[in-house]
């Protein structure tokens, strides 16, 4: 099978970037970065501590004034000239990613670098789109409202898709004029640190984005309470999210969250059977089901379940497991062993809970697989309430049910805390958009899953977070509004003429 050589060592930057420098942490420690396919380790990164977020804000701070004065359309530029480069060294930040995260290479060179590539462009052409307005007020005056940056913006980024989840942060909040303090998983941070390179080669200038990796609750801790910071942007679980709010009351800083997900995926009778088991596959078992809008609740009209899992089930013992970095592998490993743990948990919490394991459920056999985080795709059939459909697994982890009548398939839809993403399979037009208006979601596909595109709002509703990302959205939240008033009729006087 045709094998994509790892990256040297050597050849991998593992220092923080602070002030446009590669320097090492205060206080010396480091991280070991695992590769999840046989646990071995990559390298080890340097962990950064409070002193070294402190640094960070403070570059951050210094080099704000000149990034907002900049003309839009040259730090768009900077945007446009980086989304090229990343193209362009492509066949490093894919082995990088793959072999960090378990990502099959496929979907790494498919989809995880193009969509980053092209979410810094759309970014670069929208820094100098967005636009103020002027409000018809008294007679006399002129009032015009521009949006500013907020100044210095906060980011955690998670590891599921860090290299993507990077140029959804950066990219709005770069176009919108404000400087960075990123902070990668400390699980994952190897492709930040590598596009962190790629921007110092385009030239931006330094401070304008600082990569801290470590610890989340010691520097992502940091970062969501420091004074000096403006916006804290957050993706990752709702008790994290918790006390992100928390953290933030300190200077009241602005919050936008990315939590989890429970994604409902319902099939109804009319639907196409070939395009909703193909869609419902990629919806759970794409990055090994490592994803906040995953379909992870499959919920079937009662008179196509058998004929829908028959084909689904097929396809799902098809998919070949394997080395990440293997061209032909379509699901890899979970991305840590603490996860895989987890993941494997849910197993048993849903035999104890009367679940039906109907294909998965394990490791897979064999001696490849022995020493790295794998888990067959898996399949069970479980009620609407038990704890499998309703807590997020984040695994290849699917659960199916049944359901009569469409009331009976909404209320099963909406039957959780979360509100992230939510699709539906039906050649009903009225049905479609009836849905769509009454689930309780951020983003619904109707005959599709798990669509993005920079263009378009990503969040949720619930626990599943506020805010979003991307489009015109992201751009309003990472500035405010200025409002300011003229006097344009001299003949106007003050209120206390003298």
């Amino acid at each position: 099978m045709p094998r994509l050589a790892p990256i040297p060592s050597a050849e991998i930057q593992t220092r923080l970037l602070i002030g446009g420098k590669w320097v090492e942490g205060r206080d010396g420690g480091a991280i070991d970065i695992i590769n999840p396919h046989d646990g071995s380790k990559i390298v080890a990164v340097s962990e950064a501590r409070q002193v070294d977020v402190d640094l960070a804000v403070a570059a951050a701070r210094e080099a704000a004034p000149g990034w907002a004065r900049m003309a839009a359309h040259d730090r768009g530029r900077l945007l446009l000239k980086l989304a090229d480069r990343i193209e362009a060294d492509r066949d490093h930040l894919v082995r990088l990613e793959a072999m960090n995260t378990g990502h099959p290479v496929r979907d790494c060179i498919n989809l995880d670098l193009p969509r980053t590539a092209l979410c810094f462009r759309y970014f670069g052409g929208m820094a100098d789109k967005l636009e103020g307005n002027v409000v018809p007020v008294d007679a006399g005056f002129l009032n015009y409202v521009e949006r500013e940056p907020l100044g210095v913006v906060g980011q955690i980024v998670p590891w599921n898709f860090p290299m993507m989840f990077v140029s959804w942060k950066l990219g709005p909040a770069l176009a919108a004029g404000n400087s960075v303090v990123i902070k990668p998983s400390e699980i994952t941070p190897l492709s930040t640190l590598r596009i962190g390179e790629l921007m110092l080669e385009v030239g931006f200038p330094p401070g304008v984005v600082n990569i801290v990796t470590g610890y989340g609750d010691t520097v992502g801790q940091h970062i969501a309470e420091h004074p000096g910071i403006d916006k804290v942007s957050f993706t990752g679980s709702t008790a994290v999210g918790r006390k992100i709010v928390q953290a933030s009351a300190g200077n009241l800083k602005k919050v936008q969250l990315e939590l989890g997900g429970k994604g409902p995926n319902i099939v109804f009778p009319d639907a196409n059977i070939p395009a909703a088991v193909g869609g419902a596959a990629f919806a759970i078992f794409h990055n090994q089901g490592q994803a906040c809008i995953a379909g992870s609740r499959l919920i079937l009209h009662e008179s196509i379940a058998a004929q829908f899992l028959e084909k689904f089930i097929a396809l799902a013992r098809s998919i070949r497991i394997g080395d990440p970095l293997d061209t032909d592998t379509e699901l890899g490993p979970l991305t840590s062993k603490v996860h895989h743990e987890r993941v494997l948990s849910y197993i048993s919490v849903a035999r104890e809970q009367g679940g039906e394991i109907l294909s998965g459920g394990r490791v897979p056999p064999g001696d490849a697989f022995a020493k790295g985080y794998f888990v067959e795709p898996t399949i069970v059939r479980a009620a609407p309430g038990d704890r499998v459909s309703q807590e997020e697994v984040f695994g290849p982890f699917v659960t199916i049910t049944t359901f009569r009548e469409d009331d009976e398939a909404l209320a099963i839809a909406n039957g959780t805390a979360y509100g992230l993403g939510a699709g539906l399979w039906t050649s009903d037009i009225s049905r479609a958009h009836r849905f769509a208006k009454n689930l309780h979601a951020g983003m619904v596909w109707i005959n599709c899953y798990k669509r993005v595109h920079p263009a378009s709002p990503f969040g949720g509703v619930g626990q599943s977070g506020y805010g979003r990302e991307m489009g015109f959205e992201a751009m309003r939240d990472y500035t405010q509004p200025k409002s300011v008033w003229v006097n344009v009729d001299a003949k106007i006087p003050p209120f206390y003429p003298r």
